[in-house]
C-alpha cells in the first residue's frame, strides 16, 4: 500500500529523531524550519522537502505531524494565515506529539474540525534513541476512526501505542504521568541531598529505600547522577519539567480545584530553572538541594 504523506513541524531532539526514523521506513515528510537548521539540512539531505510556512507543511501532507515545547508554539504554527489549518487538505489528519495543555489542545481540535479534518493528541514517553528504533509510548486520543486511520503510521513509530478516548485525554494522562514522576524524581533528590545533612552514606540510603515497596525505575534514575555522577540517565531537563509541571497545575485549576502537591517541585524547579540550571537534568535537582541546605 502507498504510504501516507507526512509534515512534520518541530525537529528538535525527539522530532528530528521520529523523522529518521519515517524516512527510514520510506515515508516521505515535508518539513519547515523552527528554531535552527541542523536538523533541517540533515533531514532534507536524506531526502524530504523542505518549504516556507506551516501551512505549505499541510498542503502537502495527509498527516501532519508536531513535536514542539510548549501550548503556544503549536497554538503559534497551528493558526493564522500562514498556519497549519489554513494550508489543512480534506480529511487530513493532525496530531500534536508534545507536551501540552489540554484545554489548548480541545480548542485546537475544534477548528481543525471547522476546516475539515481532525486533531489527535498523542504525547510521547521514553527518548530520542528510542524514537530512532520505533520504540516510543505513544498516548494517543482523540476520534478513534482518524486514529484508526493513521495508526499503522503510529506503530511505525511506538512500540506501545495507546488510544485514551476523546481528544486531549492523551495530554491529561501525560501531565499526570508526568507529574507523579517528577514528585519522585524531586523527593528522591531531597534525600540524598539531606543524606549529606544528616551524616549518613547515600549509597546505604539507597539501597535501604531499594530493598521496600519503594523501589522504582525513577529511583535509579535519579541515583544515576546523584550517586554514580550520571545526569543522562534521566535524560529530561528541568526547565522541560518545570514547564510541565506548571501544566499540571494550570490543568487542575482549569478543571475548578487545585492540586495538593504540585507546589513542591513545581516551585523548586522553577526556582532551579530562575538561578540558570533549567538546561541541566532533573536527577541534577539534588545540587539544587543541597545547596538549599548550605552543602556546597
Amino acid at each position: 500500500m502507498t504510504k501516507p504523506t507526512i509534515g512534520f513541524i518541530g525537529l528538535g531532539l525527539m522530532g528530528s529523531a521520529m523523522v529518521s526514523r519515517l524516512q527510514d521506513l520510506g515515508y516521505q515528510v515535508t518539513v519547515t524550519a523552527n528554531r535552527s537548521r541542523p536538523n533541517i539540512d540533515a533531514a532534507v539531505a536524506r531526502g524530504a522537502t523542505e518549504v516556507d510556512t506551516a501551512r505549505d507543511v499541510a498542503s502537502a501532507s495527509e498527516i501532519v505531524m508536531l513535536c514542539m515545547d510548549t501550548s503556544a508554539s503549536v497554538e503559534a504554527r497551528m493558526t493564522g494565515a500562514d498556519g497549519v489549518i489554513a494550508g489543512l487538505q480534506s480529511g487530513a489528519v493532525v496530531i500534536d506529539f508534545g507536551t501540552s495543555l489540554p484545554g489548548s489542545t480541545r480548542a485546537l481540535a475544534e477548528k481543525v474540525a471547522e476546516a475539515g479534518g481532525t486533531m489527535l493528541d498523542g504525547p510521547l514517553g521514553r527518548t530520542p534513541q528510542q524514537a530512532y528504533d520505533g520504540k516510543l509510548n505513544i498516548m494517543a486520543s482523540g476520534d478513534k476512526a482518524a486514529f484508526d486511520k493513521i495508526k499503522p503510521v503510529l506503530d511505525d513509530l511506538g512500540e506501545n501505542v495507546f488510544h485514551l478516548g476523546a481528544v486531549g485525554s492523551g495530554h491529561t494522562i501525560k501531565l499526570m504521568n508526568n507529574f507523579f514522576g517528577m514528585t519522585v524524581a524531586n523527593a528522591m533528590g531531597e534525600v540524598f541531598a539531606m543524606s549529606d545533612v544528616a551524616g549518613v552514606d547515600r549509597q546505604q540510603v539507597f539501597d535501604v529505600i531499594a530493598a521496600g515497596p519503594l523501589k522504582s525505575v525513577m529511583m535509579d534514575l535519579v541515583k544515576g547522577y546523584a550517586i554514580d555522577g550520571n545526569p543522562d540517565m534521566l535524560a529530561f531537563s528541568i526547565g522541560n519539567a518545570a514547564k510541565d509541571l506548571g501544566y499540571y497545575d494550570q490543568m487542575a485549576k482549569d478543571a475548578g480545584t487545585e492540586s495538593a502537591l504540585v507546589g513542591g517541585p513545581l516551585n523548586a524547579m522553577k526556582s532551579a530553572k530562575d538561578a540558570g540550571h533549567g538546561d541541566e537534568m532533573v536527577s541534577q535537582m539534588v545540587d539544587f538541594y543541597s545547596k538549599m541546605f548550605g552543602q556546597n
